[in-house]
């Protein structure tokens, strides 16, 4: 990247590390590269065909590049941190993926991200779902949309289905497909066959999408199924209340077919959607009981977003104040043109100081430091025609 959208990246990244900060949320660094039986330990198999591996050269042992940090934040705080409370840790770096998620997407990703670990109610999803939105407000994304959906009730579906881990993972494929005919000729063909309430009720997850009277129809539909498996549906609805109170304006859909993460994550799922990009500029979601990989499971909810792939403000400004060389200036005048600098750098002012007749940053500045008075001043620069 260069300038100066280099610059307005990180702008950007420190801009969403300051809203997590206040949130209350402790920054952690985790290692780009790590021993691979460390870095994959709890993290689910899609994470492991996005890992590029390597011999490390000194104890022939397998090495990783880091495609994800949500495994290390939860390894962070299940094996160094070890509180008993909740813990809120975030994180922003670049990871690196073995296979890019999309025809146009980076293979290196910046990722920024939050994980509340100890808490198991509503309440932190909400707060995650929340920090979200205030998250993409910081890149100027005043309007997401926010899509709800659940994991728990497809695997539910599934154990009283009695599907093998094939089908299961056949139907899986099929429904995030949203492909009802492939739906049909699975259940057709499943041994043991499902019940007609159960079948009924897997055909049905691709059309429970839309706004809030999805959880009535689901609801309908599932009435005579067993509580487990309408449990999600008030879950669904309890997030979405608790994200509606905190969150003004803000547009909640539903899919409970949205199944992102299914082997990783174990309740709750969300995304963020904008007008302005065909697919989701941030995900999230529930997964209790990683941390027993890390020898202490723990409640878990997070969500990450690219920062690469966010609109950028220009206000990582280029304006500047363009200062004489000290060479140049009389040498009565030049140390109190270096405290005038330096008293501008200190208020957060980009001074740039001339090094020679050419020197192209002259050309973006639209100040400089001028002797007037018996003092060095900050003068309004003429438009150059």
């Amino acid at each position: 990247m260069l300038p100066p959208d280099a610059w307005a990246l990180e702008w950007l990244r420190r801009r969403v590390l300051d809203q997590f900060a206040v949130w209350g949320y402790r920054y952690v660094e985790p290692p780009l590269v790590e021993y691979l039986d460390s870095l994959l330990v709890g993290s689910g198999n899609d994470l492991e065909l996005q890992t590029f591996r390597m011999v490390d050269q000194r104890s022939g042992r397998m090495l990783g590049i880091r495609a994800d940090m949500t495994s290390q934040a939860a390894r962070i705080d299940a094996a160094s941190l070890r509180g008993d409370g909740a813990e809120r840790l975030c994180y922003a770096g670049t990871v690196v993926h073995a296979n890019p998620t999309g025809v146009l997407e980076s293979r290196v990703p910046l990722l920024a991200g939050a994980e509340l670990f100890g808490a198991t109610d509503v309440e932190a999803d909400a707060e995650i779902v929340s920090l979200m939105v205030e998250t993409l407000r910081c890149a100027g994304i005043d309007d997401p949309v926010i899509e709800l959906g659940h994991v728990g009730l497809f695997r539910g579906l599934a154990r009283a289905a009695e599907f093998d881990r094939g089908l299961e993972e056949a139907v899986f494929s099929a429904l995030q497909r949203k492909a009802k005919p492939d739906l049909e000729e699975l259940l057709a063909t499943a041994q043991p066959k499902p019940s007609d309430a159960i079948a009924g009720a897997v055909l049905a997850l691709p059309d429970l999408l839309g706004n809030v009277g999805v959880i009535d129809r689901a609801r309908s539909l599932f009435q005579n199924l067993p509580a487990s498996i309408r449990a999600p549906l008030d879950e669904l609805q309890q997030l979405a209340t608790a994200v509606a109170e905190r969150c003004d304006h803000l547009t909640l859909r539903f899919d409970l077919c949205e199944l992102t993460g299914y082997g990783y994550h174990t309740g709750p799922v969300f995304a963020a959607y904008s007008a302005n990009f065909g697919r989701a500029v941030a995900r999230g979601g529930r997964y209790d009981g990683v941390g027993v990989a890390f020898g202490r499971a723990r409640p878990a909810t997070g969500f990450d977003v690219d920062l690469k792939r966010l609109p950028r403000s220009p206000e990582a400004s280029n304006d500047a104040i363009w200062a004489p060389g000290l060479r140049w200036v009389e040498i009565e005048r030049r140390a109190a043109l270096w405290q005038a600098i330096r008293e501008l750098r200190a208020r957060g002012e980009q001074v740039i100081g001339a090094l020679g007749e050419r020197d192209d940053a002259n050309e973006r500045c639209d100040r400089e430091l001028v002797w007037q008075k018996n003092a060095w001043r900050v003068q309004v620069r003429k438009q150059r025609r």
